[in-house]
């Protein structure tokens, strides 16, 4: 499926920060809303926000998971619920644990491994509401985690129907290392900033938990997870942290329809992880990578049928086309 960028965002960069800043206005206006807390671990619940067709269980159920530092209010979060629910999709817009103003919902932080959050909502959606056909998609760290979950249930669950995944950061310390390049250092600084204050947040709620007497020292991501994220998810370092996170381990065995939409010019998801053999040889998983798109941007060409967001565009195209599995799977 071609991308044409947008003229005015020539480069990587542009497209990637450009929908950040553009309103879209109140994309959910009129939709039905229902907010919902999924427990996924002891002591740890996660909050989603349901849009539900008049009959849920005689329509597919799009979940969608944001990135990091991202919540269930982010633009595209907002612009493919609408699109989906429009097009007859029930949707969840899921956040990732702590994020969207729940850090008082689980003592722990999040992070890229933690895939069996979204199992354990799927697994709910399917056995306590009883819908049949989920599709599960997320945006970038959100994106690991489908294809994470998806390679470790394999043929376990029915009812997941298909993983869609745009740019997603599969090899966490690929990614880290390429947001440690000078000309990535806005970026950088955006997230550790972010996690800092949410480190702080948590350490007012959880009194004795966290140490906060080192965070003004630290200056990267991977000082961040060393000091804090490994030791809270299990890990033995920052390093352990970024081997197991990643999906690239498990891509091989992942056995329903999966769609990785990713850029080539991506500033920080370099583009060389996508050609491994899992990708290549699992008839599974197709692969769009256009020649540019930034991270997560894909502002495209202005066109009469349809909105700038491509990316978004192309997963709803996908979630009404998988009526006919056959249409994808490669």
């Amino acid at each position: 499926m071609n991308f044409t960028p947008h003229p005015l965002l020539p480069h990587a960069h542009l497209m990637t920060v450009f929908p950040r800043f553009w309103p879209r206005g109140d994309l959910l206006r009129g939709i039905p809303t229902e907010a919902r807390l999924f427990t996924v671990a002891p002591q740890t619940q996660l909050l989603g926000y349901c849009h539900w067709q008049r009959d849920p269980k005689q329509q597919g159920t799009a979940v969608l998971l944001h990135g990091l530092e991202g919540c269930s209010e982010s633009h595209y979060m907002h612009g493919i619920a609408r699109k989906a629910w429009l097009a007859g999709f029930n949707v969840i817009r899921l956040n990732q644990r702590n994020c969207g103003g729940t850090e008082h919902l689980t003592p722990t932080l999040y992070h890229s491994g933690l895939s069996q959050d979204i199992r354990a909502v799927v697994a709910e959606l399917s056995a306590h509401d009883g819908l049949g056909a989920i599709w599960a998609a997320g945006y970038s760290m959100g994106g690991n985690l489908v294809l994470k979950m998806a390679g470790e249930v394999q043929s376990e669950s029915p009812a997941l129907r298909g993983v869609l995944a745009v740019c997603p950061n599969i090899d966490p310390a690929e990614c880290v290392s390429a947001l440690e390049r000078p000309t990535n250092w806005a970026y950088q600084r955006y997230f550790l900033k972010r996690m800092k204050a949410r480190l702080q947040r948590k350490a007012a709620l959880f009194p004795g938990k966290f140490d906060c007497s080192r965070l003004a020292r630290i200056r990267t991501l991977r000082e961040f997870d060393e000091v804090y994220t490994a030791p809270d998810g299990g890990y033995k370092s920052a390093d352990d942290y970024y081997d197991q996170a990643g999906a690239r381990h498990v891509l091989a065995a992942i056995q329903v329809p999966t769609v990785i939409i990713t850029a080539q010019d991506d500033p920080f998801i370099p583009y060389h992880m996508f050609e491994c053999t899992a990708i290549k040889t699992n008839h599974w998983i197709r692969l769009w990578a256009p020649s540019h798109g930034g991270h997560c941007g894909f502002v495209q060409r202005p066109r009469s049928d349809e909105d700038l967001y491509w990316a978004e565009n192309r997963l709803v195209e996908l979630l009404v086309n998988a009526s006919d599995p056959g249409q994808v799977r490669a």
